[in-house]
């Protein structure tokens, strides 16, 4: 049995004390309710392996990645990895790759492709949000092209239990600025890929107003949508909550805890002037000396808030068993998001797991983590991880 399938059936499907904390399980009209007593402390009954299945990218030979968006594991053991200029397909060993696609806006090319979707034993399915369509590769061909929403803000979150899309607004649809209320909406919506007709189930908390004349916070919370097991997960980074929703938008499941303020600490900056440095290169943001200016002045905004109440999270993810994964908040050097809190479809807490500095998971399933990691030299990566039992404390 793979590792995360069997700590999720040791726990025997409910949460129960966990390191001392007490949860209470309950229903309420239909919602099923876990709330922790404080905040679950304890490693998980699985960890990384010391050392990699492979690392690519760091070869003589190997592809060189820039700033991978999106990869998964396909049942084979081969990865699929995404990123603004192509896609390419890792060899289960790593050793070799195949271009997958390139970028462009011709049948097979992709320009934004931030999310991939394992369908079969070869076949991914891949949105491009600024191309507004649906790629299907089987094998190294295109099998079909569909049409996306052309709305920019659209985010394909991930596939229903019906095989319908799930989409969220990946950006925010508007302004948030002097808005009414006090966050602006976010939507849940599914997609018919044959009729093109759109049906909005749900809203959140997507972005918090701002006021005029105020200066933008260099740090704030933010609504999230990830898809875990066929249904929407949301998170708000500023509240210790996780809510599932089915498809239609109905709530099935929250869980809550009780955690102390997570404050920012002067370690967590430790990578961000190199990042974002990196990042300002990249997009040729004005001269050297202006860029550095720039760079000096955010650290200095990041540098004054030390000590302040930030997110208790990064940004949330599923795996194949339907877990969710809460990366740690790493304000500014968003790769590095260890430790990792592990969460099961249920509400068991799981535990938390550490991984390598400078280390972002794209993908879990069943015994194997596909990461993309970053060098001294911020020279990009991937790898592949295996999952192993953690030692007995």
């Amino acid at each position: 049995m793979p590792i995360l399938a069997a700590a999720v059936a040791a726990c025997g499907g409910d949460p129960g004390l966990t390191e001392d904390i007490g949860v209470q399980i309950r229903d309420s009209a239909g919602v099923r309710i876990v709330e922790y007593a404080g905040q679950p402390e304890g490693e998980a009954p699985f960890a990384l392996a010391t050392e990699p299945r492979y690392r690519h990218g760091a070869n003589p030979g190997d592809y060189e990645f820039q700033f991978v968006d999106a990869g998964r594991l396909l049942p084979d053991g081969s990865a699929v990895v995404a990123w603004y200029s192509g896609m390419v397909v890792l060899s289960p060993d790593g050793t070799t790759h195949e271009v997958l696609a390139t970028a462009g806006e011709g049948p097979g090319e992709v320009i934004s492709p931030h999310a991939v979707f394992v369908l079969g034993r070869d076949s991914v399915l891949v949105p491009d949000d600024r191309l507004s369509r649906l790629t299907l590769f089987v094998g190294d061909s295109v099998a079909r092209i569909s049409s996306l929403p052309r709305a920019g803000h659209f985010g394909v979150a991930g596939i229903g239990v019906a095989g319908e899309l799930l989409l969220w607004n990946r950006h925010p649809a508007s302004l948030w600025i002097d808005i009414d209320t006090e966050w602006l909406a976010g939507h849940m919506t599914l997609f018919d890929t044959e009729t093109g007709a759109l049906d909005t189930v749900a809203s959140y908390d997507h972005f918090p107003r701002q006021r005029s004349g105020e200066e933008a916070p260099i740090i704030r919370p933010m609504g999230e949508v990830t898809v875990a097991a066929g249904r929407y997960v949301y998170t708000r980074s500023d509240r210790p909550e996780i809510s599932w929703r089915l498809p239609d938008g109905t709530v099935a499941q929250i869980v809550r805890w009780r955690p102390e303020p997570n404050r920012l600490a002067a370690e967590l900056l430790e990578h961000g002037e190199t990042y974002i440095r990196m990042l300002y290169r990249r997009n040729r943001v004005g001269s050297e000396a202006r860029r550095e200016d720039i760079i000096q002045e955010e650290m200095a905004a990041y540098r004054a808030m030390i000590g302040q109440p930030v997110p208790f999270f990064g940004t949330p993810f599923a795996d194949a068993d339907g877990n969710v994964w809460l990366p740690s908040y790493r304000p500014a050097y968003p790769e590095e998001g260890s430790p990792y809190t592990v969460i099961s479809p249920d509400g068991e807490w799981l535990g938390q797991i550490e991984t390598p500095p400078r280390f972002r998971i794209l993908d879990v399933t069943e015994d194997l983590v596909l990461a993309a990691l970053r060098d001294h030299l911020d020279v990009e990566s991937v790898a592949v991880y295996e999952l192993t039992p953690s030692p007995p404390r």
